[in-house]
């Protein structure tokens, strides 16, 4: 490891371990910038010891990377952020964009959670125009248009999630039927394809609840605008 190094540690999801990438920047002094999770997620700059919580640290490789002074010039200049968001911002993102300039998560999109393939077209736009527009008959239709965009990220969710559930308990069904067999390392192998699948099934799970959660914020928003409309 060196100053500059985009580096990771292993952190564990839903009480299993080693399931998903903790990444932070390498300041090169013993200290390393990164999302520090407490009760709000925040960059902050802490030891090495307080990221890796025990754990092996490892090193993201890039062919082609800023110089080691202009990545923590540029993850110094984002400390006390708190706009944590799994698919948008998260801890990989950060470090990426420190490290390359590009905004992306690598482990999202192997498990076909980026952003891209979630998108909600222009619906941060839709709702903040509907805020502004001074006309309630324009606001509700960029409301209806916004949970319109919702709608269709659930479509493209859901049967995603489905298959994950589906897949984690085949993995389990033919890891027990290896057990059973006494065939200890298909069981094993079986019982790391569960996880993996249990892990993707968790991602989808918590997408799906903030779709729902943004489409009970719309509705609630957008009510008074429908008692006027109604009114008139």
């Amino acid at each position: 490891m060196a100053r500059g190094d985009q580096i990771y540690v292993m952190r564990e999801f839903m009480g299993l371990p080693g399931l998903y990438e903790h990444h932070g920047i390498d300041c090169g002094d013993g200290t390393v910038i990164h999302y520090r999770k407490t009760e709000v997620a925040r960059i902050s700059r802490t030891s090495m010891a307080e990221f890796a919580m025990g754990q092996p640290v490892y090193v993201k490789r890039y062919t082609t990377s800023y110089l080691p002074d202009v990545v923590i010039q540029r993850a110094e200049s984002r400390i006390g952020e708190s706009a944590y968001n799994l698919t948008t911002n998260n801890c990989e993102h950060f470090t990426t964009w420190c490290k390359t300039g590009v905004n992306e998560s690598a482990q999202l999109r192997n498990f076909g959670l980026d952003a891209v393939r979630i998108s909600l077209p222009g619906t941060d736009k839709l709702i903040n125009e509907a805020i502004d527009n001074s006309s309630p008959a324009k606001s509700m239709e960029l409301y209806r248009q916004a949970l319109d965009n919702i709608a269709s990220a659930e479509s493209t969710l859901r049967p995603q999630y489905q298959h994950a559930q589906k897949e984690e308990n085949t993995w389990h069904r033919v890891a027990m039927a290896a057990l059973k067999q006494g065939r200890e390392e298909l069981a094993r192998a079986a019982l790391h394809r569960k996880v993996q699948w249990k892990k993707t099934a968790a991602d989808y799970k918590s997408q799906l609840d903030y779709l729902e959660t943004l489409k009970a914020q719309l509705n609630r928003d957008s009510l008074p605008l429908r008692q006027t409309i109604s009114s008139n």
